[in-house]
């Protein structure tokens, strides 16, 4: 359904803001600016957001952000699992390698709640606003710009093409933005030699009782409780699964089974290769987040590993910071460059420790291993963890709350 904004000509409209993505950092944006007073609107090119193996994590940091907009009861009635630490399975034996226990936040404890119930709920709650706007089933085309600056985005909607003018531009539409491509924006790329194979298994009496825990050589399977079912992740070198997909799938069953903590006959639930889905992992960033008219956050600045989950975490922290600084020039009329350098300089630090971190962690191992060990080992950062457990705090606050936490501002609070 689309929405209309403020009505200029015919096939034409205008906005102060306009967010092309409804994911995570679009839609919370897309709330806060709305809280603030801005009138915002939000582009999201499908119809709904009933979509399979998305990041469903949702940190304590994001829960912290939720308890001061005031949200937390409403949210947290809504169906989730928690985990008060994340745990690897190594030699037989069960290791915690995140702990939140000690988090100085109100919840401790990540919530794992499937993506399309986090984003209906964040337009819920934006949409009580009359200065939010949402239109879905809605393409961005081009970035329209005027005197080298970007002033708006030419859209296919459901009725048409439209041109949505506005004194802003966020690109908030992944990691396969059209918009930051459009723009010109320039991708430092950093790359990473793994894909991971998602796929649904049931979930029965006596299964692990894990909320999210990694398991077989080299922490090969992810395995997240998703309540009535097993989300499943099965790691492979980059490039290869199409070499695996081209065999039998019987073959990739039993692949599966040499890493998978759950009963072997559990992995029959794969019947064919529809039953599962690739995700291609990769690290990357901009090297300038705008250009004047426009800014990048989320994955459409900088795509993460799904080590920890913390994609849509720093996501989430790029849109309170972003709300933060440019709230008050938006509504204001006085939008400079200088506020766009200053979201972009408030959140690379974040950015790059995290992307540093991540590297770290798949690329660690210990010099003298020949590549027969690299295979078998775990990472050196669980190691790290399994000879001294209090690292397991720290990894549960760099994984929890990240380099830089977030927190909105009082001010954006008023309608």
């Amino acid at each position: 359904m689309t929405e209309t904004v403020s009505t200029t000509r015919a096939n034409t409209c205008a906005t102060t803001c306009a967010i092309a993505g409804g994911g995570p950092a679009g839609m919370m944006l897309g709330l806060l600016l709305a809280r603030a007073g801005v009138d915002v609107t939000v582009i999201e090119k499908h119809a709904d957001f009933l979509r399979d193996f998305r990041g469903d994590t949702i940190h304590p940091s994001t829960l912290e952000v939720i308890s001061e907009l005031g949200l937390e009861e409403a949210f947290l009635k809504l169906p989730h699992t928690r985990a008060e630490k994340l745990s690897a399975e190594m030699g037989g034996r069960t290791v915690t390698i995140a702990d939140f226990s000690r988090l100085p936040v109100r919840h401790r404890f990540i919530a794992f709640m499937p993506q399309w119930d986090f984003l209906d709920f964040l337009a819920g709650e934006a949409k009580r606003h009359p200065n939010f706007h949402l239109m879905m089933a809605t393409a961005v085309e081009d970035v329209l710009t005027e005197d080298g600056r970007v002033c708006g985005l030419s859209l296919a909607t459901p009725e048409g093409p439209l041109t949505l003018r506005c004194e802003l531009v966020i690109a908030a539409d992944g990691r396969n933005s059209v918009v930051r491509a459009k723009a010109g924006l320039v991708v430092e790329t950093f790359g990473s030699p793994s894909e991971v194979v998602w796929m649904k298994l049931s979930k029965q009496p006596g299964d692990p009782a894990e909320t999210m825990g990694h398991a077989g050589p080299r922490q090969g399977f992810v395995l997240i409780d998703r309540g009535d079912y097993w989300q499943c992740g099965y790691i492979v070198r980059r490039g290869t699964f199409s070499e695996i997909q081209g065999r039998d799938i019987e073959l990739f069953r039993a692949k599966v089974r040499e890493v998978s903590p759950l009963p072997p006959e559990r992995i029959e639930e794969i019947r064919s290769w529809d039953d599962v889905s690739l995700l291609q992992v990769r690290i990357d960033r901009l090297k300038q987040w705008w250009r004047p008219g426009l800014i990048a956050i989320g994955d459409a600045a900088h795509a993460m590993s799904p080590i920890g989950g913390v994609g849509v975490n720093l996501a989430i922290q790029d849109a309170v910071a972003a709300a933060n600084i440019l709230a008050g020039p938006l509504k204001q009329g006085r939008l400079a460059d200088a506020d766009l350098a200053a979201v972009e300089k408030r959140r690379l630090f974040p950015t790059k420790a995290t992307q540093k971190l991540q590297l770290m962690m798949r690329s660690g191992r210990r010099k003298d291993e020949d590549d027969a060990e690299k295979r078998k080992g775990p990472p050196a950062f669980i190691r790290s963890i399994v000879r001294f457990p209090l690292l397991a705090h720290l990894a549960g606050r760099l994984i929890g709350l990240g380099f830089r936490m977030e927190r909105p501002r009082k001010a954006g609070l008023s309608g």
